[in-house]
């Protein structure tokens, strides 16, 4: 059996408490406290995340852009310098080899942000697909990511640098911030519906950041957060997650982040013939939400059933700590998807009813 990989913080846990579990290979807290304690800080105070375990990847070269472009579906080149932008890339039947973020860090120089169980799959896909003058360079051992969440979280984070955080918009990032003394690359990005950064740092200056943020964050109460309110909360806000609601078998489109697939130009990209009949013809399958109208909690790979058919399946189901409701997402025929619509749950050999409902489920509250 292999060894589990562990992030630059995993010594830390320990003294907050930390529970580990294997996530893909990686030796990760599942909580601190508890899940519930977790997900109620980051919606109503501040919650921090050791999400390390991500992999980070450098694209150089005067040929970036046009690599890029063919890699992907969302556009980089409506990106400026200083902005971010969520995307994916696709094998040619559509299916999705990841999703993920890229930063323009300056001309001909860009920052891939990718899923930690996809880190050698990606690289391998990147390689595969380089073109011209692009060096493409594996980042994720010497970076660390720390991601401070919640309404509270800019508060917290402004005390520790002289750089005014009210600067950075949703989406935008600023590089070589100095935070508690180390350098950062600051991004007003996060994976659970609220507002809050990413921090990029120096793996060794990981453990000073972390113990600075919640010794900063005290009074406000914030808590250090594992993986499971990590889950949780992006379930609430309808955040894919690869593995679940992405796969080499789901398509951006079917997955609900058609936005992040651009189309209209003549760009080709890896994936496009396909995303464009999906999009003009409509996919067969589509991203529900589903809650329950029986008592029972619809989880990953459940079946899902209208009048005895099987019309797919739940990707990821929960009972929401912030509704209080026991909900799903549910890859589905797409004709049974309109909200109001009545379906069943195979849940332990029981038939349950569901009625399929709008996403996302919870929407911060607009300041």
């Amino acid at each position: 059996m292999s060894e589990l990989k562990r992030t630059p913080l995993f010594s830390l846990y320990k003294e907050y408490g930390g529970k580990t579990i294997d996530f893909g290979g990686w030796e990760l807290p599942v909580q601190f406290s508890s899940i519930k304690e977790e997900h109620e800080a980051v919606r109503t105070r501040a919650g921090l995340f050791d999400v390390s375990h991500m992999g980070e990847v450098s694209v150089k070269g005067k040929d970036s852009l046009a690599f890029l472009q063919k890699l992907l579906t969302n556009d980089p080149a409506s990106l400026k310098d200083g902005a971010a932008q969520y995307t994916a890339m696709c094998y040619e039947d559509g299916g999705t080899v990841d999703d993920l973020l890229v930063y323009k860090l300056a001309e001909n120089e860009y920052m891939a942000v990718i899923n930690a169980s996809n880190i050698e799959k990606d690289l391998d896909w990147m390689r595969q697909h380089a073109q011209g003058e692009t060096e493409i360079k594996n980042l994720s051992e010497e970076t660390a990511l720390l991601a401070i969440q919640g309404p509270l979280a800019q508060e917290i984070l402004q005390k520790l640098t002289d750089e005014s955080l009210d600067e950075i918009k949703f989406f935008k990032f600023k590089n070589h911030v100095t935070i508690a003394g180390a350098s950062v690359l600051v991004s007003r990005t996060g994976y659970t519906g609220e507002d809050g950064f990413e921090l990029y740092c120096r793996a060794e200056d990981a453990g000073d950041l972390w113990s600075a943020i919640l010794s900063a964050g005290k009074e406000e109460g914030i808590l250090p957060c594992g993986l499971g309110a990590r889950d949780t909360l992006r379930f609430e806000a309808c955040l894919p997650l690869y593995g679940q609601e992405l796969s080499k078998d789901i398509s951006p489109i079917e997955a609900g982040i058609g936005f992040a697939v651009k189309t209209k130009s003549e760009r080709t990209f890896n994936g496009r013939e396909a995303l464009v009949q999906q999009r003009e013809n409509g996919s067969p399958r589509k991203l529900a939400g589903l809650e329950m109208i029986d008592k029972g909690i619809p989880r990953h790979g459940y079946p899902v059933y209208q009048d005895g058919i099987r019309i797919g399946e739940v990707t990821t189901g929960t009972q929401s700590p912030t509704l209080k409701k026991n909900i799903g997402l549910a890859l589905i025929g797409t004709e049974y998807s309109e909200p109001g619509n009545e379906v069943t749950v195979e849940i332990r050999g029981k038939q349950l009813k569901a009625r399929v409902v709008q996403t996302p489920f919870y929407k911060r509250p607009k300041a």
